[in-house]
């Protein structure tokens, strides 16, 4: 895996990268399968409270690789939904924000896997703020086991679609969703885990490959390309069409079908010819759209499309077989919700 600061410490390691530590230190395999459940299961501030591990497996793993639990910055509550926004501080000092999203007996967590995000899209906070660094996979799941915890209850569905682009910290987002999905772990099913992406092919084509059945979202915001490029300059270049084949494709491999999120832009993406190279772009996709009102974001000035522009999107999609929802908000009043995290510490 690659590297991260000497102070993420041990959140830092994957299951094959924890499971190398443990031989390294003379130790038998079942130590791996506590080390987890400990880690992640329970959930404990230090090594110390770890009681069925030898005391000098203890001491010698503090040295080796700490232990590090996110401090809580500050957190928010909507006054409309009850959705909480939370603001952690890492160990070296960088910050990242989550989400949870209670709705009867189910509770989302929205987690970040980086602090802060180079893919610069114009209508997004985060990207305004520029990348920092990634994430460790522990420092991933901690968004989720805290936030739960704060909750008082279970998560039972996480999605990787805050702060950063999942993609481009591959192999620690897949560690973090193999912890979150662990028996030994947060034990979240794997079809409960979603993975947002601006739509890296690479990234796409590799998760095709996976053997559990995460789920797949892809941010589109625009099927014409100079659309595409100008408002989601991190994957400038990519073009439309490898992205059209990565998609179906993985739609083969898998049998799942991944969504397309279309947050549409007052003047920038709602036009009608916008709309007919949607329809176009889905048109023998086996896939679900999202279609997501832009959220207000003070360092983007863009605007909401008007509802009924967003009823003809949905209707015009429908009418050529493409499933459609429109997304529910939340938390928009304490800057929660889709594209407003930013790390601010008011």
């Amino acid at each position: 895996m690659r590297g991260l600061p000497d102070s993420v410490g041990i959140k830092g390691l994957g299951g094959p990268e924890l499971e190398g530590l443990m031989s390294d230190l003379g130790q038998p395999g079942y130590r791996v399968s506590q080390l987890r459940g400990w880690l992640y299961g329970h959930g404990v501030d230090s090594y110390d409270e770890m009681t069925n591990m030898p005391t000098t497996l203890r001491e010698r793993l503090e040295l080796v690789a700490p232990l590090y639990t996110p401090t809580l910055v500050t957190s928010q509550t909507s006054a409309v939904d009850g959705t909480r926004k939370y603001l952690w501080r890492l160990a070296d000092g960088s910050s990242v924000e989550s989400v949870g999203l209670p709705s009867g007996d189910r509770l989302t967590v929205c987690f970040s896997t980086q602090a802060g995000c180079a893919m610069g899209c114009s209508f997004c906070a985060t990207g305004h703020g520029g990348l920092v660094r990634d994430l460790g996979p522990g420092e991933m799941v901690d968004q989720v086991r805290l936030t739960a915890q704060d909750f008082g209850r279970r998560a039972t569905n996480a999605v990787a679609m805050g702060q950063g682009e999942p993609f481009a910290n591959y192999e620690h987002t897949l560690a973090a969703l193999r912890f979150m999905n662990d028996k030994d772990g947060l034990n979240i099913g794997a079809r409960h885990l979603t993975v947002s992406t601006c739509g890296l092919v690479e990234g796409i084509r590799r998760f095709a490959e996976e053997p559990e059945q995460f789920t797949l979202a892809i941010s589109l915001h625009s099927a014409i390309q100079a659309t595409r490029d100008r408002i989601m300059p991190g994957v400038r270049g990519q073009r439309l069409e490898s992205l059209h084949t990565a998609i179906a494709d993985y739609g083969q491999a898998t049998g799942r079908r991944p969504s397309i999120e279309f947050a549409l832009i007052e003047g920038v993406n709602d036009s009608d010819d916008e709309l007919r190279a949607l329809v176009e772009f889905c048109r023998g996709l086996h896939v679900h759209v999202n279609l997501i009102p832009v959220n207000p974001v003070e360092v983007a000035r863009v605007s909401r499309s008007d509802v009924g522009r967003l009823v003809e999107f949905k209707r015009a999609l429908v009418s050529t077989g493409t499933e459609v929802t429109v997304r529910q908000e939340r938390g928009v009043d304490i800057d929660a919700a889709c594209g407003q995290l930013r790390q601010r510490h008011e």
